[in-house]
């Protein structure tokens, strides 16, 4: 990814995803995690403060050896024990059935190729669980998405790859879940651009 990357851009997200609006939307897409979870795309643990109680257990999928020296300190106050497991959303270290709940939170705008993440989430997800999101993407209104397609390649350049555009919803049908619970709203504080958010969890489909 090059000393940007690397280096300056944890850092940055860190910071903007860390400010205290995002807090009452953590709280909400962590509400309802129970057992084993796995987190993808786990940054510097700022949902750690928001596990509720019944999370027996985290597996932390984070690519960034900066973000996760970030997250120390959380660590180190959680109730929970987090083990960083996986560095690739796109290739989980994990068998079949792993986990009761998975948790993504500002993450798919940056997973290079989200529906082989996605495959994968289905694949370790117990039958019966559910992932938990909290994410930003597509706008629903025509002069956001118009300003969205204009931003998206500096925002791409300076937020790590973060798309602005992606319909996080038909992502997720299309990848086979079964959106439960879904609430679409634009971030209070934040330009409308930037901050078109879905909030809620999905099912994968149940086997034969």
């Amino acid at each position: 990814m090059g000393l940007y990357g690397d280096q300056i851009v944890p850092r940055l997200v860190n910071i903007s995803c860390g400010i205290k609006m995002t807090g009452p939307n953590r709280q909400r897409a962590c509400a309802g995690l129970h057992g084993q979870v796995m987190e993808i795309g786990f940054g510097s643990g700022l949902n750690v403060p928001f596990y509720p109680s019944a999370v027996t257990s985290v597996s932390a999928v984070e690519p960034s050896d900066v973000g996760w020296k970030l997250a120390s300190e959380r660590l180190a106050e959680s109730p929970v024990t987090v083990e960083r497991s996986g560095l690739d959303g796109q290739s989980l270290p994990f068998p079949d059935d792993t986990f009761d709940t998975v948790l993504s939170t500002w993450t798919m705008c940056t997973i290079p190729d989200l529906d082989a993440a996605l495959a994968e989430v289905r694949r370790v997800l117990k039958p019966g669980g559910t992932l938990h999101f909290a994410e930003h993407g597509l706008a629903p209104d025509a002069g956001v998405r118009r300003w969205q397609r204009r931003l998206e390649p500096i925002q791409k350049t300076v937020a790590g790859g973060c798309h602005l555009t992606r319909d996080i919803p038909t992502f997720l049908t299309t990848a086979g879940f079964d959106i439960q619970e879904l609430d679409t709203f634009y971030e209070e504080s934040v330009p409308k651009p930037l901050g078109a958010m879905s909030i809620g969890h999905a099912t994968p489909p149940v086997r034969e």
